[in-house]
């Protein structure tokens, strides 16, 4: 037998062996399996606690832990807005969290709801916080639609917003601090509200409307 191909078939089984055994490392033993779950973004929440909630196996091969898996355990957290999970050799999972930002809260019998800008009840607080308004709507649609007006009001408006109030879709109401009432209506042409508005309140009254901001009026 040819010595050429001798060394050439050995050469292919070494590099097959090989091969084989580095996939049996990676995938099946814990030489590059999980030895560290490392957490950022996390604020209110504690690092414990999103750790508890993604349930990463340690020692697990790094190779085999799905991500997908442990991201929708993470996103199980009331307080998660979004979540990536990858993985960094030779042996961490990363978690980034970017949590809910609140932007008003609803008072109830157990304490302060603080909703986001989605209109999502995420978590209850004992004491009201500070610099936000308060929200009352009639359904979760009207708590939307709020939060959504809340958003596209101009910030200096924003910022002086002491409750918002949503009767329906149709009907939000800002209330300012100085007791005025911003009636904005629904969401639809928001834009066009929030141009308007910033000029009528230059203006003396207490009623401001501009449900119809082709017809803006002071009352």
């Amino acid at each position: 037998m040819d010595r050429k191909f001798v060394l050439r078939r050995l050469t292919v089984i070494s590099v097959m062996l090989v091969i084989t055994a580095v996939v049996y490392i990676v995938m099946f033993t814990p030489m590059l399996g999980v030895k560290e779950v490392a957490v950022s973004g996390a604020k209110d929440l504690t690092v414990e606690e999103v750790r508890a909630a993604a349930a990463v196996e340690m020692e697990a091969p790094l190779a085999r832990v799905d991500t997908a898996e442990i991201a929708a355990r993470v996103l199980e957290l009331p307080r998660v807005a979004e979540v990536d999970v990858r993985r960094s050799l030779p042996g961490t999972v990363e978690i980034a969290v970017v949590e809910r930002t609140p932007v008003a809260y609803v008072v109830a019998q157990d304490g302060f709801h603080l909703v986001d800008g989605g209109g999502v009840d995420y978590a209850v607080k004992k004491k009201a916080p500070p610099g936000l308004p308060t929200l009352k709507a009639t359904d979760q649609r009207a708590v939307e639609a709020a939060v959504q007006v809340l958003a596209a009001a101009p910030a200096k408006l924003r910022a002086t917003v002491k409750a918002v109030t949503a009767d329906t879709v149709h009907d939000v109401r800002l209330t300012l601090k100085n007791g005025k009432v911003v009636k904005w209506g629904g969401v639809e042409d928001s834009a066009r509200k929030a141009a308007v508005v910033g000029v009528l309140l230059t203006q003396p009254g207490k009623v401001y409307d501009v449900a119809a901001p082709e017809f803006p009026t002071i009352g």
